[in-house]
């Protein structure tokens, strides 16, 4: 239950600012050592080691806990996952006031996992190896989001350093998978975590009240396979598999028609994404292919669920199939693996939104435009299911997803003045025992 914000003398923000940016060595040490860690899918443990032994100086009680995936096969927003989770853990800080408790609580949150980096040759160096040119630290992660995870910690030791702690629970999660499923956040859920808001400190550029829905879904097809000198009398898989994905760009170009777009994407020229991130297929170059796998990505509205997509993705696709000539020589079948992701849309009024935007403002110096993604975030657990209102808002840079990921330093060193004044004025202050 959110409490109005504490009506004692607020501590001395000026001097939670400065004790932020004087932190910025140490900023940048923790960021580098997490960009060096490949935290890949199945492989986050190394820099959860580092999540965790940054929490630990900082009086922090640690939670650190497996995935317990049949728990949460039985919650509605689990989405099947991908790999095995033995071994795969969360880490939380929870923060519990020794003095009075008077504040709201607050959840920080951001995930450990990173993107493949692609082809390496196209890196300026290798993207696990980070390096600094000017403002900016390069690196698989650097952006999205492992400088998310440092500015909330930093920002929890800032407080630290003037004698102060929250006078609320405040929960820091590290968590894993938000890449392709959200399962690591969806069990923190399970686990009980709940407070009156969450920040999750994602690099949006902006304060996040909107953002799309996303599923993942697997085409595998069967094709007529013949020599290569009578290609025409066969049916290849990859050309029959790359037919599907045009016809489901049609109701990609339908959905992101002017008159279909939801009310937050209004003026985004193109919100609704389906794309094709990988393909797999073929046997021989002299052979006409057998089988075909496609991995796609669909991005769909607020206003619609992940069950009305897959209903009008399998009809659209059977239409296809149906209309195919050589479709009695054909087979399909759709496999749902990875995000089943519905959006939100987030009333501006929430109290932490306008909290957050005045906080930026009087650290910044401007303000704190609220924004529409076209992708998902593991803010929909908190916001659909977990009765915390929740937004992003992180450090920014660019090229995350993509070659030479990075994150400006400036950025970096300002959210965190802006969550530790942000955490002072939600949460009250007592003074350290």
């Amino acid at each position: 239950m959110h409490r109005d914000l504490p009506t004692e003398p607020r501590a001395d923000e000026a001097a939670i600012v400065s004790a932020a940016r004087a932190l910025r060595g140490d900023a940048v040490q923790m960021l580098q050592e997490l960009v060096a860690q490949p935290s890949l899918l199945g492989h986050e443990q190394g820099a959860q080691d580092v999540m965790e032994r940054a929490f630990q100086p900082l009086d922090l009680r640690v939670d650190r806990f497996a995935i317990d995936e049949e728990r949460l096969r039985q919650h509605p927003a689990y989405s099947p996952s991908i790999v095995s989770y033995e071994g795969r853990t969360n880490v939380v800080g929870i923060h519990q006031p020794r003095g009075l408790t008077r504040g709201n609580s607050l959840i920080f949150n951001g995930h450990i996992d990173v993107v493949p980096v692609g082809a390496e040759a196209l890196w300026s160096r290798p993207p696990f190896e980070p390096w600094i040119d000017g403002d900016r630290l390069y690196g698989r992660g650097a952006c999205d989001m492992k400088a998310g995870l440092v500015a909330y910690t930093m920002a929890f030791k800032a407080l630290r350093a003037l004698g102060l702690e929250p006078a609320a629970p405040v929960y820091l999660q590290s968590v894993i998978e938000e890449e392709c499923t959200g399962n690591g956040a969806l069990a923190c859920l399970v686990e009980g975590y709940r407070a009156d808001a969450a920040i999750i400190t994602e690099p949006v550029g902006g304060i996040t009240t909107c953002q799309m829905g996303v599923l993942w879904l697997r085409i595998e097809v069967l094709g007529k396979p013949v020599h290569a000198s009578v290609a025409q009398t066969g049916v290849g898989a990859i050309d029959f598999s790359m037919y599907l994905f045009s016809k489901l760009k049609e109701l990609e170009a339908r959905w992101n028609a002017p008159s279909a777009r939801y009310r937050c994407f209004a003026h985004n020229q193109h919100p609704v994404n389906f794309n094709l991130g990988r393909i797999e297929g073929g046997e021989w170059a002299s052979s006409v292919p057998t089988a075909c796998r496609s991995d796609i990505r669909i991005g769909f509205y607020p206003d619609i669920k992940v069950g009305q997509v897959k209903a009008e993705v399998e009809a659209l696709l059977a239409a296809a199939y149906a209309a195919h000539p050589a479709s009695a020589a054909l087979q399909y079948k759709v496999v749902y693996e990875g995000f089943q992701a519905d959006g939100f849309d987030l009333p501006l009024d929430l109290p932490v939104i306008q909290a957050l935007q005045q906080c930026h403002e009087d650290i910044a110096g401007a303000p704190l435009l609220p924004f529409a993604f076209t992708g998902t975030t593991d803010a929909k657990f908190f916001n659909l299911y977990g009765d915390t209102p929740s937004v992003c808002y992180g450090p920014t840079g660019a090229s995350y997803h993509g070659i030479d990921e990075w994150v400006s330093l400036a950025s970096l060193m300002e959210v965190t003045a802006v969550l530790a004044v942000f955490m002072a004025r939600w949460c009250g202050v007592n003074p350290r025992a």
